[in-house]
């Protein structure tokens, strides 16, 4: 005789055994454990995406920020060295000595554009008080032209003044009793202007910026001294 399926001594074809409240407890706790370290995965995720999204902010206001100095920061004009012997409207030549002296010296020029100076130059570059002479000349015996300015005149005009300059061979700074606003001098010639605006800046520092009919042409502007005020 076959048993019948619900008699004590039959199988349910191996149904799932029931966990204990032990065994319930502990894969509660391992799903717990599980949730908790996904959370905190998901956390450190969008900690490292915030991280990285603020440092590629930095970088791009940094980038911004030096593009925009670069392109607003005023730019040197640029000149030919040498000249061609072009003749400028209003500018004076003159014939100085050359010689290095320790003493001061009485220039027949305001300001002067040549004549006896003191042994060590003037560094080019930009100053913003009154420079000595005797230095002064001594760079223009290399070729450099010296940019004065009355010291009454705009901060418009000067900053406009200073997008007239080259990078280098040029002293730019105060000189006071001027008999113009602004005066440019080179080794024997100089030029008289009312404005920074005037055209004539640019011919002269075309004509005489860097001239090879100076005492000593191709000289260093740098290497030597520096004037109070260096900007």
């Amino acid at each position: 005789m076959t048993p019948r399926s619900d008699s004590p001594g039959s199988k349910s074809g191996n149904p799932a055994r029931q966990l204990t409240i032990k065994e319930q407890r502990a894969e509660q706790r391992a799903q717990k454990v599980e949730a908790y370290k996904r959370e905190q995965a998901k956390k450190r995720r969008a900690k490292k995406i915030g991280i990285i999204s603020a440092v590629v902010a930095g970088v791009a206001v940094v980038a911004l920020l030096v593009t925009s100095l670069i392109l607003t920061q005023p730019k040197n004009a640029s000149y030919t060295a040498g000249g061609s012997g072009a003749e400028i409207e209003g500018v004076e030549t003159f014939e100085n000595t050359n010689n290095h002296v320790e003493t001061a010296v009485d220039y027949p020029q305001t300001p002067p554009a040549g004549g006896d100076h003191n042994p060590a130059w003037l560094n080019c570059g930009v100053y913003t008080e009154v420079q000595p002479n005797e230095n002064a000349v001594h760079s223009l015996e290399h070729g450099a032209i010296w940019v004065t300015y009355d010291p009454s005149i705009s901060d418009e005009e000067l900053d406009l003044l200073k997008t007239k300059l080259p990078s280098t061979y040029v002293i730019l700074s105060p000189f006071d009793d001027l008999p113009a606003p602004i005066v440019l001098s080179g080794w024997d010639v100089q030029l008289q202007v009312d404005e920074a605006s005037d055209e004539r800046i640019g011919e002269f520092f075309e004509e005489y910026w860097k001239s090879e009919n100076v005492p000593e042409p191709g000289a260093l502007c740098t290497g030597a001294v520096d004037g109070p005020g260096k900007a």
